[in-house]
């Protein structure tokens, strides 16, 4: 259809066009999408994955699954709020951006060596 042709018409005409190309562009993604569903679902069958893909699709995921980390261990800790401790990893918590950012060095937040074992850890790492 040419532009001329969609001017030349009256509103009515282009409403009508326009609930027309609604419904079959609705129809065209739903088809779309099946089959794209449709590839996906073969290209995730537990008999064409090796190891842990497999076992994730077999358990209805999509993701393999998560590898086991070691525990960390905390390294500082908020003296105003012992059982708050960070590791050292990731992003630092709320309590320690705000010491840093009053003065306070990140060595005065350590917890000596040993001492990891204390009643300090219990809490794990929190970021408050």
């Amino acid at each position: 259809m040419r532009r001329q042709d969609l001017e030349a018409m009256d509103f009515e005409e282009l409403w009508l066009l326009h609930e027309e190309l609604t419904k079959v562009l609705a129809e065209k993604i739903t088809a779309e999408k099946q089959e794209l569903e449709k590839r996906l679902a073969q290209l995730s069958r537990p008999d064409q994955l090796g190891g842990a893909e497999a076992g994730a699709a077999e358990t209805g995921t999509s993701h393999a699954p998560r590898r086991k980390y070691p525990k960390v261990v905390p390294k500082y800790f908020n003296p105003l709020q012992p059982t708050e401790t960070w590791s050292g990893r990731g992003k630092q918590p709320r309590w320690l951006v705000a010491a840093l950012q009053s003065g306070h060095t990140l060595e005065e937040f350590r917890i000596p060596e040993g001492d990891e074992s204390s009643d300090r850890t219990a809490g794990g790492r929190q970021h408050s």
